[in-house]
């Protein structure tokens, strides 16, 4: 049967029986293919022994920058010797003349015998009419020529010179057709494709499945016109527990469910004002010697709701939309639904007619923005919202409910002593959580094993 060619090898074969040897570039411009198409063609043909290709260096010789002053200027002992036609002349005076240049100069005029010196004056003793380096000097001028073509003898010298002379090899690469390409009849090569053949299999970059979750996220709720705020995934006590009216005494506050920094305390954790009406709501409703060296001590921020809430406080906003998202770490039993650090949204809205309903409407919106339209709400309990509902969104998969977010209104003992005055709807939750419900995943470590078969299959739009 015969072979079957692709357009690009053709092209360079017809090329290549009209003009038999070429470089890649001179094929460029006579087939008008693109160089990676030349360099693949090339490659294709070579391997069905069907082009030759010869590779060469070649020397390309050209002035440095000492060898443009001198080509300028003339020779620095050429310089030298013409000062000196007209009679001999002081040590001193041909140093100034010619600078840096003289040292180098009066050394081969004296190794040549061109002058003669005494203590203090130079004089000419004969000035050759050729110089040996001027005729390869004017022959390069501003110039790049073949090595080859310059004399041997005359650029051997300046060659040992420093900065005269610049060489560059360049590799040049000449195809040409082995005779059984030469015989190949074109016309005849259209043989049958098996369009069921396998390819290559290739694997793009791609980013991550739970980056992408996050960024769907964000960008959901920057087109339901929530703000983006930041913080730091180091946090006093005071902001990641006693501002949310966290009793100092909580088990949440425990080593086995926070990371505390060692030996690490906050100097500055709030504004005095903010410090004693926090404190005093502690002491009036919980009933307890509230000790601010509890609240100096530094943690990995156990939730995200620290960063809002300190916007909260330091902005005192009328009316806002604003949500954090980030990661977030917990001290516990790393299993199958449980990480010790992984990635949480958080989001609040103040205004003066924010409501419970308000609150639900927008979680039914966001859900339903990325794919989840079987919701419903339950009531619960959490330390710094009252009323607090707990959001189940049913898995299809799994053919059960499943919870996700928490959401609620913070409590007053939590806005009055940070001066917030109008209603803050909040609600947060795990993203892994619902990335592992978007990618059908039951085991939360998936993301985070890099599984590279996983990775590569994941389908990117869920």
């Amino acid at each position: 049967m015969s072979q079957v060619f692709h357009e690009i090898e053709k092209k360079i074969i017809i090329s290549l029986k009209d003009n038999p040897k070429q470089t890649p570039e001179i094929l460029e411009k006579s087939t008008k293919l693109l160089p990676d198409q030349i360099r693949r063609g090339i490659e294709w043909l070579k391997l069905k022994d069907l082009a030759i290709v010869n590779e060469s260096k070649t020397s390309i010789i050209s002035l440095g920058k000492n060898g443009i002053e001198s080509f300028q200027k003339g020779l620095p002992e050429r310089r030298l010797l013409n000062l000196l036609k007209d009679g001999p002349r002081n040590l001193s005076d041909l140093q100034k003349e010619l600078g840096p240049v003289f040292g180098p100069a009066m050394g081969l005029a004296r190794k040549n015998n061109w002058v003669e010196a005494s203590s203090e004056q130079i004089s000419l003793k004969n000035s050759p009419s050729e110089l040996p380096g001027e005729k390869t000097l004017k022959q390069i001028g501003e110039k790049k020529l073949q090595q080859d073509k310059i004399d041997k003898s005359d650029l051997s010298g300046l060659l040992k010179r420093p900065d005269f002379i610049i060489e560059d090899i360049v590799k040049t690469k000449e195809i040409s057709l082995t005779d059984s390409a030469k015989s190949i009849d074109l016309s005849d090569s259209f043989g049958a494709i098996d369009v069921e053949a396998k390819v290559p299999e290739v694997f793009v970059a791609r980013t991550h499945p739970l980056k992408d979750t996050i960024d769907e996220i964000r960008e959901i709720f920057v087109t339901l016109g929530f703000s983006e705020i930041n913080g730091n995934m180091t946090q006093s006590s005071f902001w990641n527990f006693d501002a949310l009216f966290t009793p100092q005494d909580h088990p949440a506050r425990e080593l086995q469910d926070t990371f505390y920094l060692d030996g690490i305390s906050a100097k500055k954790i709030a504004t005095p004002e903010q410090i004693r009406k926090v404190s005093e709501s502690h002491k009036k409703n919980w009933r307890y010697h509230w000790d601010i060296n509890e609240a100096r001590k530094m943690v990995l921020r156990t939730h995200t709701t620290c960063v809002t809430i300190k916007y909260l406080a330091e902005n005192k906003p009328d009316e806002s939309r604003v949500f954090s998202l980030g990661r977030v770490f917990r001290n516990e039993k790393v299993s199958y639904k449980h990480l010790v650090e992984f990635n949480q949204i958080e989001g609040v809205v103040v205004g003066k007619d924010a409501n419970l309903r308000n609150l639900m409407g927008i979680q039914r919106e966001f859900y339903k923005r990325i794919g989840i339209t079987k919701i419903k709400f339950w009531p619960t309990f959490f330390p710094y919202t009252e009323p607090s509902l707990q959001t189940m969104v049913y898995n299809e998969r799994l053919g059960k409910w499943v919870e996700l977010f928490g959401m609620g209104i913070f409590r007053p003992e939590v806005t009055k002593p940070l001066g917030i005055t109008k209603p803050v709807l909040a609600w947060g939750g795990g993203i892994e959580r619902i990335a592992m419900l978007k990618y059908g995943i039951d085991d939360v470590r998936e993301f985070y094993n890099n599984n590279l078969g996983w990775l590569r299959s994941a389908r990117k739009c869920q």
